[in-house]
């Protein structure tokens, strides 16, 4: 999961302990998360729209998929006057801490490691939701000096 350094970051998470994941208005990722995102699932935290991007550290899934209430709220950024309440067009999940790792992985890391390279960050970077492979997760944490079965 991706998310704006100055918006949201991993010690913004870290604080709240867990957070709905709320605003996500694209269907492709909206749809990852309702089919095949569940509780329990472990999440890399991922920071963008900064230098460079990197991942920060685990989050993990904390809720079945729901109605994203700000669809509903005209006040709201995330807003959806064509959203019905009846059949919701965008949902959520809550999302919890894991950990921060020591030291962020950049993208150009990422980039450079031959385990790595087939990432759908590197070919759908513009979704803030994309799915890693268990080898992938595992081969992330290597590299951030984590045990990835201490996460489960």
């Amino acid at each position: 999961m991706k998310s704006e350094l100055d918006v949201y970051n991993l010690d913004h998470l870290k604080a709240d302990g867990t957070e709905p994941w709320d605003g996500i208005r694209n269907y492709e990722a909206r749809n990852m998360m309702r089919d095949q995102m569940n509780p329990g699932d472990l999440i890399l935290f991922y920071h963008s729209n900064c230098k460079p991007p990197h991942i920060a550290g685990v989050a993990r899934v904390a809720s079945e998929p729901y109605p994203d209430p700000t669809q509903f709220d005209a006040s709201n950024h995330y807003f959806d006057p064509k959203s019905d309440p009846n059949n919701p067009r965008w949902i959520l999940v809550d999302v919890s801490y894991v950990t921060t790792f020591k030291e962020t992985i950049g993208r150009d890391v990422l980039q450079d490691d031959p385990l790595l390279q087939e990432m759908v960050i590197f070919k759908r970077n513009r979704l803030s939701i994309t799915p890693v492979t268990q080898q992938e997760f595992e081969r992330v944490c290597e590299i951030a000096g984590e045990n990835p079965n201490a996460f489960t």
